[in-house]
């Protein structure tokens, strides 16, 4: 695990409490030896980029976006809190999510300092704006992820660079929070062009963001979800923003963006520039520590001693993966065998119980603990560093996003489109709107599964207790949002210390 090398807001006020004040706080850039040159620019925005690599953050996406929810489970004999997220006993003193809070603060530090020294340096214009374009994207996305996993959080603009900027006041509510992403992200749709980068935010980036922020809305109202029931907004009107942003994304760069019609290919990952692929994490088995590249597949695939296990397809193909996975993310069965038909290929190709060796002979007896999925494989591994990377916004997602905002009519052929190349019958015709939505957000349960979608989607349709076995004796209310950790709340004294977002 490697340690954080900037502050969040209860390590800075920590640091800078015990510390000389004369000092510059490690992890900060002065303003009077960087953001000189566009080189300068691209450090520091490299820099916020990284945020989204610490391993705290980035294996964040499944332990709070499918974990708790009825599409994984941890193995029984791993380690620490990961088990009260799955049983959902979470609570301010939860290591994991207190992590996920900590490191979205530090994204946000990171690209404040961007936005704010870049956007009044004396750089030409064009670089300028692209830079300060892709930090307040990457201010959006973090905050993003803490409103929908914590609700109402401190709100901060500006770098920190003093012991009184740590103690950043709680925002009014939640619209407060929401309104600053739609600032950031309408702004970063001005500053950016659609330019297709491995590892960045372009344009499509953001209106794809917007468009996600948009549904989160309007169907958090519409179906009374906690934290959202008092909001003074239209939810068909908030809709309609959520089809506009998303159809930019499905119609606007059919030369950068589009549906993969090569199921597999969307998780190749010898092709993050792949079709797909709108924001994907910059990561290759090349790098020289985790965080440049990545040991995902251990937390999917199973252990075999070491020895490389071989997944066969359908078509006979075999694809070498690593032998000593640790095998801590498995499916549940009855999501595997009760969601998908015997025929979709998202379960034939993308979900496995056995093992081959290099001969294509199933391993016997089998390592395997239960279902896994191999949409994280790199066949090219070195040892333990791989390249594969979380599917951060996919094409497909922004494509279900459009269905379900915009209802049947724009709808039916985008989701038929995603059956089809899975194999599978069209959905049933003639569906009025509430019914279509319904069979949207069952199929991005289908097509997104264990790519961190899962809990925000019952979450802002208030369902997460009639569809999770471990939180069906919380209210929806109390299955909103986790707690802010106890130990940003005993150092900032602007968050309640029995803090409730769900109002």
């Amino acid at each position: 695990m490697r340690k954080n090398n900037i502050l969040s807001f209860a390590a800075a006020a920590a640091l800078l409490w015990s510390c000389s004040m004369e000092e510059v706080p490690y992890g900060f850039y002065s303003g009077d030896n960087f953001y000189k040159t566009e080189a300068d620019a691209e450090s520091a925005l490299m820099y916020a980029y990284n945020a989204l690599n610490y391993l705290e953050y980035l294996r964040g996406i499944w332990y709070v976006g499918d974990i708790p929810t009825d599409d994984m489970y941890p193995k029984s004999d791993e380690p620490g809190d990961i088990h009260m997220l799955e049983n959902w006993t979470v609570n301010s003193n939860t290591e994991l999510t207190h992590y996920y809070y900590k490191y979205c603060y530090i994204g946000i530090n990171r690209a404040n300092a961007v936005i704010e020294r870049i956007g009044n340096s004396s750089l030409q214009e064009e670089v300028r704006k692209r830079v300060v374009g892709e930090a307040l994207f990457l201010r959006a996305w973090n905050y993003f992820n803490l409103v929908r996993t914590f609700g109402i959080c401190p709100l901060s603009v500006k770098p920190i660079s003093s012991l009184e900027q740590t103690t950043s006041p709680l925002a009014k509510d939640i619209n407060e929070i929401y309104q600053l992403i739609i600032k950031d992200l309408k702004e970063a749709e001005e500053m950016l062009s659609a330019n297709k980068v491995f590892g960045r935010a372009d344009k499509a980036a953001a209106q794809a963001l917007l468009s996600k922020v948009y549904l989160t809305l309007a169907s958090s109202v519409d179906y009374g979800a906690a934290g959202y029931r008092n909001l003074s907004i239209d939810p068909e009107e908030t809709y309609a923003l959520a089809a506009q942003y998303a159809r930019k994304v499905v119609n606007d760069y059919p030369s950068l963006y589009g549906f993969d019609d090569d199921l597999r290919h969307i998780y190749d990952v010898n092709a993050p520039d792949g079709p797909e692929h709108i924001f994907i994490m910059s990561t290759d088995r090349s790098g020289t520590h985790e965080g440049m590249y990545t040991k995902i597949p251990l937390q999917f695939l199973p252990n075999n001693s070491s020895v490389p296990i071989f997944i066969k397809y359908s078509d006979g193909t075999l694809q070498r993966g690593n032998g000593n996975g640790w095998g801590v993310f498995l499916i549940n069965d009855d999501f595997v065998e009760n969601s998908y038909l015997p025929t979709d290929k998202r379960r034939t190709e993308l979900i496995h119980r056995t093992i081959y060796d290099q001969n294509g002979v199933e391993v016997t007896p089998s390592p395997v603990r239960g279902y896994y999925t191999s949409k994280y494989v790199d066949p090219d591994f070195i040892g333990e560093r791989t390249s594969a990377r979380p599917y951060l916004i996919r094409y497909s997602d922004i494509a279900l996003v459009l269905a379900e905002a915009a209802g049947p009519g724009e709808g039916y052929p985008l989701v038929n489109h995603i059956r089809s190349r899975a194999g599978i019958t069209e959905l049933t015709p003639g569906m009025d709107k509430a019914s279509f939505r319904k069979a949207v957000i069952n199929e991005r349960k289908l097509e997104l599964a264990f790519e961190g979608n899962r809990l925000f989607d019952l979450r802002r349709t208030a369902s997460v207790t009639s569809t999770v076995q471990e939180a069906a004796s919380l209210s929806e209310d109390e299955a909103a949002f986790y707690p802010i950790p106890q130990r940003e709340v005993d150092l900032n004294p602007n968050v309640p210390s029995s803090n409730n977002n769900a109002k």
